[in-house]
């Protein structure tokens, strides 16, 4: 090969690599410039209500969950009551015969209904009594059914609750009888209202995460609970009622003062920074104690992701272009 074919070739791959390298640095400019562009949208301060809530989930669980076992092994002759139904203490559930009297019920029942009725007036059956008040979530035995004395015929419930996990960074800020919203993944579009009727003093630890169980009461049980559904718990920490409140993107943090960015009053105006003191906040939304009033326009950082505006909450980010 020629001392000119030589060169030919080196000036050729020369000129690649630098057509590949303004490829790759323009690639990457626009990468970087269309994947974090800065722009900014208009927000009001508005005046409203405001509540602080740790969020957990938990297992719908009787409170208090009773087995009832008969004292012998027999038969169940009736069944008084079915799942789900709401009995009081000492309520007759059933009526059973022990395996004696099965036997001799079952032979006078063979002689005719004379001898039958002779021997249950003689040989009556043995109620089945509710020990507590509450409800009947299961029913394992039926009329004719026979059993042992190790068999739950009910089982009973003073009240379902829910036992939610809280992680141990937010333990602190829970309390007994404290305000909590209840919402079932079965039903999402019906919540009610719970309190916290009991804290756990002992941890649990999965995979290096350390919670604690807390008992949620609902304050009126709704007819569609069941024991095992999965429920979404918010326990309420603080609540701040009309006050006045601005998105959580729109306030800056630095060097431990809270600072907004005013709307311009003019089209081509310049914004302003402008230092206020923040309250309360939802994550959301945030109290502003002083610094603005009701109906002023705010600025809120964004960023334009793949061509997509989305709200950014940024200490230090820049300011950027106004939308």
């Amino acid at each position: 090969m020629s001392m000119t074919e030589t060169a030919r070739q080196y000036r050729w791959m020369i000129v690649t690599a630098v057509f590949i390298a303004l490829g790759i640095g323009a690639y990457l400019y626009w990468y970087a410039g269309g994947k974090t562009q800065p722009e900014y949208r208009e927000v009001s301060v508005i005046r409203g209500d405001l509540v602080a809530t740790i969020l957990s989930t938990g297992v719908v669980q009787p409170r208090n969950r009773l087995e009832i076992k008969p004292p012998i092994a027999g038969r169940a002759e009736q069944v008084l009551v079915e799942e789900g139904q709401t009995v009081t203490k000492g309520q007759i559930m059933a009526w059973m015969s022990s395996t004696e009297r099965a036997a001799l019920i079952d032979a006078a029942r063979a002689r005719g209904p004379e001898e039958l009725k002779r021997w249950e007036e003689l040989y009556r059956a043995t109620p089945v009594l509710a020990p507590i008040s509450g409800s009947v979530i299961l029913r394992s035995v039926e009329p004719g059914q026979t059993f042992t004395g190790s068999d739950a015929v009910f089982v009973m419930s003073d009240r379902l609750t829910v036992k939610a996990q809280v992680d141990e960074t937010d333990i602190a800020r829970i309390h007994l009888r404290q305000r909590a919203r209840l919402v079932l993944d079965a039903y999402p579009d019906q919540s009610f209202d719970g309190q916290v009727d009991q804290i756990a003093y002992d941890a649990k630890t999965v995979n290096n995460v350390t919670t604690y169980e807390v008992d949620v009461l609902p304050e009126k049980t709704p007819s569609f609970m069941r024991s095992g559904m999965t429920a979404n718990v918010s326990f309420v920490t603080d609540s701040r009622p009309d006050v006045l409140l601005i998105p959580s993107e729109a306030v800056k943090s630095r060097d431990g003062d809270s600072y907004v960015l005013v709307a311009p009053a003019r089209p081509n105006g310049t914004p302003v920074e402008r230092r206020i003191k923040a309250g309360l906040s939802d994550g959301k939304r945030t109290e502003v104690l002083e610094g603005v009033t009701e109906g002023e326009k705010l600025l809120a950082l964004q960023l334009r992701v793949n061509g997509r505006a989305e709200a950014v909450s940024s200490p230090l980010a820049p300011y950027g272009r106004r939308r």
